[in-house]
């Protein structure tokens, strides 16, 4: 009967086991599939975070192309303004026979505007620059605004440019009509001086004979003193066409320096571009 009596204990002991056994297996059944899908979401989460981060690596890595490219356009740009005659072939400006120099709308010289308006390139502050489109994340996917504005930018800093060359034409085209209105006064005070003083032994030969001409010769020597005076005046304005060449000049050399800066830039992108495909290697692995 005792022996009885503890097999029936054990059948009872393996029964609660087995039952305790299957709730447990059960229970694990349940964590392994609570498992699995936890890491499934933690898949589809990478793969999504991969692909976005892939994506924003092709805007930034278009954008730094785009920027590239326009940097080395300007520096190429910057190069040619340096030379006259390459200059003027760029900026469209040609020397029209009876008219002389038009620019490539074939306004003439005289009708080019003198006002260059730097300040316009020197406001390209932060409110004008590209930014990121909040409704499309850190990135915008398709980045023509971007792309636009730099155009904008590099055609603002050409017109600059083409505007200085032109203001360069018109100081060296006024110096040099100032300069020969100078050498032409100076060869008109020259014959009058001669005229003057072949006139002064004549009248020095006629004073014996009359006294009238003497008021003539005062008028003689008043005009040319008005004409020294006129001639005067020409020199003064010559030196001030020759100051205002300076100041071009001037201006001339500081959008130099801001074509510099921005090959510097160009330089820092360049570096940003090796950085950027080194990131892409690592997203590739």
């Amino acid at each position: 009967m005792d022996d009885e009596g503890d097999v029936s204990a054990l059948k009872s002991q393996l029964s609660q086991m087995r039952i305790m056994w299957v709730h447990e297996l059960e229970r694990r059944r349940q964590q392994e599939e609570m498992l699995e899908a936890k890491l499934n979401e933690i898949k589809e989460f990478v793969a999504d975070t991969e692909k976005k981060e892939k994506r924003e690596m092709e805007v930034l890595w278009r954008r730094v192309k785009a920027a590239a490219t326009w940097m080395t356009y300007l520096k190429s740009k910057a190069k040619i303004m340096a030379v006259p005659h390459l200059a003027h072939t760029s900026c469209g400006i040609r020397h029209q026979e009876g008219v002389g120099f038009v620019d490539k709308h074939g306004t003439p010289l005289a009708d080019w505007s003198k006002v260059v308006d730097l300040s316009l390139f020197e406001s390209l502050d932060e409110e004008k620059k590209p930014q990121p489109r909040k409704n499309q994340g850190l990135f915008d996917e398709y980045d023509g605004a971007y792309i636009g504005d730099i155009i904008k930018s590099v055609l603002l800093v050409t017109d600059v440019m083409e505007a200085l060359v032109k203001r360069v034409i018109i100081a060296e085209t006024e110096t040099a009509t100032e300069k020969e209105k100078v050498n032409l006064g100076q060869e008109e005070i020259r014959k009058k001086t001669l005229q003057v003083e072949k006139m002064s032994a004549r009248v020095e030969e006629m004073e014996k004979l009359a006294s009238g001409t003497d008021e003539m010769l005062k008028e003689m020597r008043q005009k040319i003193e008005d004409m020294a005076e006129e001639t005067s005046r020409q020199r003064q304005r010559a030196a001030e066409n020759e100051q205002e060449l300076f100041r071009v000049r001037q201006d001339v050399e500081s959008l130099r320096s801001s074509i510099s800066g921005l090959v510097s830039v160009r330089q820092t992108l360049i570096s940003s571009e090796k950085q950027f495909q080194t990131m892409e290697k690592l997203f590739e692995r």
